[in-house]
C-alpha cells in the first residue's frame, strides 16, 4: 500500500479513533482536478467530534494532510460530513 491508498487508511484510522461509532467511519478517496480529496463520512453524532472546538481538529487533520502532501509531492484535500 502506497501513496493515497496508504494515506486514506491512517485517515480512516486517525477518524475511527475520534468518533463513538467508528464502524459508521467511511473514508474515499476522490481524485481531483489539484490532487486527491479525502472525504470522511461519520455519523450524524460525531460529526462534531471530527470537527472539534472552532474546527481545529479538523484543521489539525488538514496540516497533517499538508505534510504528507509536501512529502509526497502529491496534494491531498479533505471533506468532512455525515
Amino acid at each position: 500500500m502506497t501513496g493515497p491508498e496508504h494515506i486514506q487508511s491512517l485517515v480512516a484510522r486517525i477518524a475511527q479513533s475520534l468518533v463513538d461509532d467508528s464502524q459508521a467511519v467511511i473514508v474515499e478517496a476522490v481524485k481531483h482536478d489539484h490532487g486527491t480529496l479525502l472525504r470522511i463520512t461519520v455519523a450524524p453524532g460525531d460529526i462534531g467530534k471530527l470537527i472539534g472546538r472552532q474546527g481545529r481538529t479538523a484543521n489539525s487533520l488538514r496540516i497533517i494532510l499538508g505534510g504528507m502532501s509536501n512529502k509526497m509531492k502529491h496534494t491531498f484535500l479533505l471533506d468532512i460530513g455525515s
